[in-house]
């Protein structure tokens, strides 16, 4: 569950904006979702592999070029699926809390 939830969450983040592999940790941990590269880059390469996110080389002023990871066109849709799934979800996650 926990491996689909961050699948949903890095697709949320990188929805607004391309973002650099230790800007989503970040990010994430600011939602105190607690990840460590050991887990996002294989993630993020299942991803690509995948056809749902896309990523640019960057010049960098502080190092090497970095990658950055975007959403392609087949990742808003799946967003979009996942989007739906979380709402049903929800809702009966909250229904049962109220039997």
């Amino acid at each position: 569950m926990r491996k689909g939830m961050l699948e949903y969450c890095i697709l949320l983040l990188l929805k607004r904006e391309p973002a650099y592999a230790s800007d989503i940790i970040r990010q994430l941990q600011e939602a105190e979702l607690l990840v460590v590269e050991g887990t996002l880059y294989p993630l993020l390469t299942r991803l690509k592999k995948d056809g749902l996110l896309s990523y640019e080389w960057q010049e960098s002023t502080q190092g090497p070029p970095r990658k950055y990871y975007a959403l392609t066109d087949e990742g808003e849709q799946f967003l979009q699926e996942l989007d739906i799934a979380w709402g049903e979800l929800d809702k009966t996650v909250n229904y049962l809390k109220t039997l």
